[in-house]
C-alpha cells in the first residue's frame, strides 16, 4: 500500500471509529501490525483466559504465536487440540475472545458469516471482553457492500484455504451452494455493543487476511 492510499485509509478509519463508538463499540486505530501487537502484549496478561476464533489476520500479525508461546496468559488453543468443540464451548466464558471479522460498515456495523458458528457466538454473549482485529482494507460503504465482500472475496478465499471442493473455488464467488463442505451457515450483524465497550474494536492500516 503506498503513502497516498495510507492516507485515504487512515481518513475512512477515523470516520469508522466514530460510527463504532456512536454504537457502544470501544475503538482504537493503529498505522501497522506491530504497534498494535504491542498493544495486546501489554493488555494480555496475569494470567488471563484467552481463546480465539478462525483468523488469517491473527496469524499474519503474529498474534497466535505470541498467544502460543506466552506463558503468562491462559490460552484455549483450537488449533492443538484434539477436541476443538471442548474448546469452542470453553471459549464462551474466557476473559478475551480474539477474532477478526469479514466486514466492518462505514456506518458502524460488524459482519461476518460462519460455518460452525461459535466464532459469531462468542462475540454476540459469552466472553468479558471480545478483541475484533482487521485491516483497513475490510472497510466496506454499508451492509449490502459487507455482504457482496463476503461472497465475492471472504467465503471463496476461505474456501481455497480450508481446501474445500466448493463452486465458488472454480466460478470465484459465491454460488449459494448446499453441498455438506459449505462454510457459510450463519451471517451475523453486530449493529451495536450491548454492553459498552465489551466489544473492542482494533483496526490496522494495513491489508490483512481476507
Amino acid at each position: 500500500m503506498d503513502k497516498h492510499t495510507q492516507t485515504l485509509r487512515w481518513t475512512q478509519m477515523l470516520q469508522a471509529k466514530k460510527k463504532l463508538e456512536d454504537h457502544q463499540f470501544q475503538v482504537d486505530l493503529f498505522p501497522t501490525q506491530k504497534e498494535c501487537l504491542e498493544y495486546l502484549k501489554g493488555l494480555l496478561k496475569d494470567q488471563v483466559s484467552v481463546s480465539v476464533g478462525g483468523s488469517m489476520t491473527l496469524f499474519e500479525t503474529g498474534i497466535i504465536d505470541f498467544l502460543e508461546n506466552n506463558q503468562d496468559i491462559h490460552y484455549l488453543d483450537r488449533y492443538h487440540s484434539d477436541h476443538p468443540h471442548e474448546i469452542y464451548h470453553a471459549a464462551l466464558s474466557c476473559d478475551y475472545f480474539l477474532t477478526s471479522t469479514n466486514a466492518v460498515t462505514m456506518t458502524g456495523e460488524l459482519y461476518n458469516v460462519d460455518g460452525n458458528g461459535n466464532r459469531v457466538a462468542a462475540m454476540i454473549y459469552g466472553p468479558e471482553h471480545v478483541l475484533v482485529i482487521a485491516g483497513s482494507n475490510k472497510l466496506v460503504k454499508d451492509l449490502q457492500a459487507a455482504q457482496d465482500r463476503v461472497k465475492t472475496l471472504a467465503a471463496p478465499a476461505n474456501c481455497v484455504r480450508l481446501n474445500k471442493d466448493n463452486p465458488c473455488t472454480k466460478i470465484g464467488y459465491c454460488a449459494d451452494c448446499q453441498l455438506p463442505t459449505r462454510i457459510c451457515s450463519a451471517a451475523v450483524t453486530l449493529q451495536r455493543s450491548h454492553v459498552p465497550g465489551r466489544i473492542h474494536v482494533l483496526l490496522i492500516n494495513e491489508d490483512l487476511g481476507y
